[in-house]
């Protein structure tokens, strides 16, 4: 096995920094010039921040590549599901208790 074979190329590495680097910018100018207002900008932040998760799975953690099953897929599905349960159920939780008060 090559080094090729599990890990990305130079340039590779070079685009998903450049895309990192671009989204994260986007969100800091916005803040800035104050182009959007709170809920539109938290929103927008969100959205660019889920696009930066797929750049940063694609471009360094390699997730598309490997052989079949991809058992490092079902693994972040499995973590993902695990966090969302964890953060809604605590949100859920928050939001009931502060009713009783």
């Amino acid at each position: 096995m090559g080094v090729s074979e599990n890990h990305g190329s130079a340039k590779t590495y070079i685009l998903g920094f450049l895309f990192s680097l671009i989204l994260t910018a986007i969100p800091l100018w916005l803040v800035i010039q104050h182009v959007m207002s709170k809920t539109v900008l938290t929103v927008t932040i969100l959205l660019i921040a889920v696009l930066q998760l797929i750049i940063q799975f694609f471009f360094f953690m390699h997730i598309r590549d490997g052989e079949k099953p991809r058992y490092h897929v079902m693994a972040l599905v499995l973590g993902a599901v695990m966090v969302f349960t964890i953060v809604a159920g605590s949100i859920w939780i928050m939001t009931f208790n502060s009713q009783v008060h």
